[in-house]
């Protein structure tokens, strides 16, 4: 017993000293680093601290009371932990709960505390360190690339600039730290760019950019971020080059085509002047059309020179010395022309060629008025000393070597020497008439009228008068018996050398040359010759508005205009025609030449605008064919071209013009498909074909009476007549109608043969020729019976016109020969038998003969039975006594022209139809032609 009370008693003892042990064991608390410094990258869950993470307790060794149980965070809800290693030496770690994105926070802070693990296991009496600071850095990782900002860049540049920038691009990176979210490098992917890019985006040219090269660029940019990630999509880049704000003209065209006939043409539809917005106080624009490549310095009318005056009005009496060559006007036949200038007949004159003009054709007295024109293009003559270069020369033929009148060029000076015969008072009057102007050497085509009224001369060119500068006088030239010899290009001296020659040739171009005695000519009648027929226009002058002004030229080739403002200016421009009012115009070019001066406030020019030259294309017209058609052969008896008043040749003959171009503005049409055309002519030649006439026996005449009220004249020759005028063709009808043959002496004459042409632009369209054939008749007792029986008859209606071939073309229907008379005479008695035996065929027909001639005679044939029949037709009857026979005939089969060939003289020139034995009825069909008029017989009447 007594030990069990000594065991209890340690027991007291012993547990009272533990527990005062215990309280002396857990006496310290733990201890860790004031503050911790972290690092995590994103996505990783360790935690890399800067102390590491230890916690110490100078109560180790002691179990529990020395050892390290725990870490815990406060604050902010930091998604970290952390955990104890080991608990011996209180080492721990940090650990992210969950994923760290760096793009959400990129640094935490938070509080740690250390729990040592207390008194016991039970973790009694456990302590707490101090309160330490943890900073985390989290670490980027580069997983994002770099996006542009935009989708697409544009810009605008310059031509011919170096830029600096043009424009920068900019790219971003989601990645949050800056290694990783700044941009370090842009690159332009596109190759062979005239184009560089910087670090920061800024994109350059590298040369001068070209508006008329390239205008415009497209480029495609990358960028990088420092982390050299590139982005996933590169950016496009347009680069837009615009030209240098030139002034200048911009919205025209530099070809305008013009087509004949369409009137007023715009040149400038959309033209507008550009300044660059620089001040200005007006400007100043002209227009110029040059138009000297054309026939004589433009489009203009290119009829013969004397259709021209007759169309002006010109005083008649007019000689043209420079004609086109002819067999009754050789003298140019040697001199050179210009061709290709559509009919415009031109001489040029190289220095080696003259001609000399008859003597019939120089004007005998010039009178103290008198007018010498010409065309002339001169240039500068050659040589240090310049010859005289003569135009027109009027010298002795012989013995001596005096000029009476002369008109020359010498050192681009045009004089006038006229040397009046010698008068009772003999002293010097004015003889030389000198011109200095531009005009003569400028290579130019210009028109020169000299006008003399002496002692009075006056100059025109083109129209503008000048005075002489200087005139000089002279002794007249006293009376002698020589003949004077008028030349052309040259001057004939015959006298005082051994061999007469020609002198002072003229080197240039001459057109027109024409001399008129006893009249001058009119400012009227000048302007009207040289005027052009083409030039510019302004359409619509009511639209210009009162701030602009404008005159043109005389010839209308240059037009000014003058404004206070862009607006009026740009409204007249567009403004501004071309226009041709010729029918058939020159085709080709024309140049046009625009110059323009801009003035600015206080200053003379302020802004240079560049020169503008176009073109105006004249397309070439349609051309008309011209076809003159009628009667081809024709029977006269001898008595009736006897008569003072002739034979009518062309009583039924038309002038047809036509095209083959659809257009409203020409007239009716002819046949399907071509059109007839309404025009002018300028001449008409009726000529003798074979010998030339006779003038003792036959005269080919016209009515001077026929011409009057008609812009017509005619001149005649043994070769024929020439009826010419620039006049309509309807007008030529009726003159050439009274055209008429007379054979006072026809003897054993038994046809004639003449040819009829027209000229539309001096020969520039030109007609079939159109040949007649006239037989006669010598037997006046055959003639009388035939007129007895026509006369007689009852049966045959009169008409207007005889029955002719009719042709559109100048295709020759083939005809007999004349008949002798003596077989006529013997063949009369069969022709009235066959009449009679020809007339019941003739009653079938004569129905619709008769309705087809009241309808105009438009069905151009003729019905009867024409087995072995010969209709003679009276060649006298006539509604005015002077219409003509006509005959229709056939050629007879090929196997009964031997035959038959006595019967075709028979009727040769009285008329005549054959056929195959038959009783059916044909139609004559006559190749080519058609049949004028209708036969109508009147069969109740006839006695049988």
């Amino acid at each position: 017993m007594k030990m069990c009370v000594i065991t209890a008693m340690l027991f007291l003892v012993l547990s009272g000293q533990c527990g005062i042990l215990a309280g002396k064991v857990n006496k310290h608390k733990p201890w860790i680093e004031t503050s911790y410094h972290g690092v995590i990258t994103e996505n990783m869950d360790t935690v890399m601290l800067d102390p590491p993470l230890v916690a110490l307790d100078k109560d180790a060794p002691v179990p529990y009371a020395g050892e390290i149980c725990a870490f815990k965070i406060h604050g902010q809800e930091a998604p970290f932990e952390a955990e104890v290693l080991n608990r011996t030496s209180g080492e721990g770690v940090l650990r992210a709960r969950g994923p760290i994105d760096c793009e959400q926070q990129k640094e935490y802070t938070f509080i740690i505390q250390a729990y040592d693990c207390g008194a016991s296991p039970s973790g009694a009496n456990w302590k707490k360190s101090h309160k330490a600071v943890v900073h985390i850095q989290v670490d980027d990782v580069n997983e994002f690339s770099p996006v542009f900002r935009e989708p697409l860049y544009r810009a605008t540049v310059t031509e011919g600039k170096i830029y600096d920038s043009i424009l920068q691009v900019e790219a971003w990176d989601q990645d949050c730290s800056p290694q990783y979210s700044q941009i370090c490098n842009y690159e332009i992917v596109t190759q062979d760019t005239p184009f560089a890019i910087d670090r920061n985006g800024n994109i350059r040219n590298t040369e001068r950019l070209s508006y008329d090269k390239q205008q415009h660029y497209k480029i495609m940019v990358t960028a990088y971020d420092c982390g050299q990630k590139r982005a996933t999509e590169s950016v496009p880049v347009h680069i837009d080059v615009k030209p240098v704000c030139k002034p200048g003209w911009q919205g025209w065209n530099k070809r305008v085509d013009y087509e004949p006939g369409t009137g007023s043409r715009q040149l400038f539809p959309k033209m507008h002047l550009e300044t660059c917005d620089g001040p200005l106080s007006s400007v100043r624009a002209m227009v110029e059309l040059q138009t000297s490549h054309i026939g004589k310095g433009c489009d203009r009318e290119t009829y013969s020179e004397k259709s021209l005056q007759k169309l002006c009005g010109a005083a008649s009496g007019s000689t043209d010395l420079l004609p086109a060559p002819s067999a009754s006007t050789n003298w140019t036949a040697s001199l050179l022309t210009d061709s290709g200038r559509d009919s415009d007949l031109i001489f040029r004159f190289d220095g080696r060629q003259a001609a000399n003009i008859p003597e019939w054709v120089v004007p005998q007295n010039l009178t103290d008025q008198f007018t010498i024109a010409t065309w002339m293009k001169h240039g500068p003559s050659p040589g240090l000393r310049a010859e005289k270069e003569t135009l027109l020369c009027n010298s002795d033929k012989t013995e001596m070597n005096r000029h009476h009148y002369s008109l020359y060029v010498h050192n681009c000076r045009l004089v006038f020497l006229l040397r009046r015969d010698f008068i009772q008072l003999d002293s010097f009057r004015p003889a030389e008439f000198h011109w200095r102007l531009e005009q003569i050497c400028d290579k130019e085509w210009h028109y020169y009228v000299i006008n003399v009224e002496f002692p009075s001369v006056t100059l025109f060119v083109d129209g503008v008068t000048y005075e002489p500068y200087l005139v000089t006088d002279d002794w007249p030239i006293h009376p002698s018996e020589i003949d004077v010899q008028l030349t052309v290009g040259a001057c004939w001296q015959g006298g005082e050398v051994t061999t007469p020659r020609f002198t002072q040739y003229f080197r240039g171009s001459l057109s027109g040359l024409t001399i008129r005695p006893g009249k001058i000519a009119t400012q009227k009648v000048i302007s009207c010759l040289q005027a052009c027929k083409e030039g510019l226009d302004i359409s619509s002058l009511e639209s210009l508005g009162k701030g602009i002004k404008f005159h043109f030229n005389p010839a209308q080739s240059v037009l000014v205009m003058e404004a206070d403002d862009l607006e009026s200016i740009n409204t007249a421009m567009t403004k501004v025609s071309y226009i041709n009012s010729r029918q058939f115009p020159t085709p080709g070019l024309r140049k046009l030449h625009i110059t323009t001066t801009v003035q600015c406030f206080g200053e003379d020019t302020c802004i240079s605008i560049p020169d503008i030259k176009a073109m105006v294309m004249v397309l070439p017209p349609s051309e008309p064919r011209i076809t003159i058609a009628g009667l081809e052969r024709l029977v006269w008896p001898a008595a009736q071209l006897r008569a003072p008043v002739g034979v009518a040749l062309f009583k039924d003959i038309h002038i047809i013009s036509t095209v083959t171009k659809t257009d409203a503005t020409l007239s009716i049409a002819w046949r399907p498909g071509v059109l007839e055309l309404m025009h002018n002519l300028d001449y008409c030649d009726v000529l003798v074909i074979g010998e030339e006439l006779d003038p003792e026996r036959e005269s080919l005449e016209i009515q001077h009476s026929s011409l009057l009220g008609k812009h017509l004249d005619a001149t005649n020759s043994t070769s024929g007549i020439s009826i010419y005028g620039v006049d309509s063709k309807a007008h030529y009808e009726q003159a050439i109608r009274q055209v008429r043959y007379r054979n006072w002496k026809p003897g054993g004459l038994s046809e004639r043969r003449f040819r009829l042409s027209c000229s539309e632009l001096n020969g520039r369209y030109t007609s079939n020729e159109f040949n007649l054939e006239i037989g006669i008749v010598h037997s006046s007792e055959a003639v009388e019976h035939v007129n007895h029986m026509a006369v007689q008859s009852q049966y045959m209606r009169p008409v207007h016109h005889p029955l002719v071939v009719h042709t559109v073309n100048s295709d020759h229907i083939s005809g007999t020969p004349p008949a002798a008379t003596v077989v006529i005479v013997m063949c009369i008695a069969a022709l009235v038998v066959i009449v009679v035996l020809g007339i019941y065929r003739i009653h079938t027909t004569h129905q619709d003969g008769s309705k087809e001639d009241e309808e105009g005679r438009k069905d151009p044939e003729m019905d009867w039975d024409d087995s072995n029949l010969n209709i003679t037709v009276n060649p006298m009857e006539s509604i005015d006594g002077t219409q003509i026979a006509e005959e229709v005939r056939e050629e007879e089969p090929d196997e009964e022209e031997d035959e038959d060939e006595e019967d075709d003289e028979l009727a040769g020139d009285l008329s005549s139809a054959e056929s195959e034995d038959s009783d059916e009825e044909e139609e004559t069909n006559i190749q080519k032609g058609r049949v004028k008029g209708k036969l109508e017989w009147d069969p109740s009447t006839l006695p049988y």
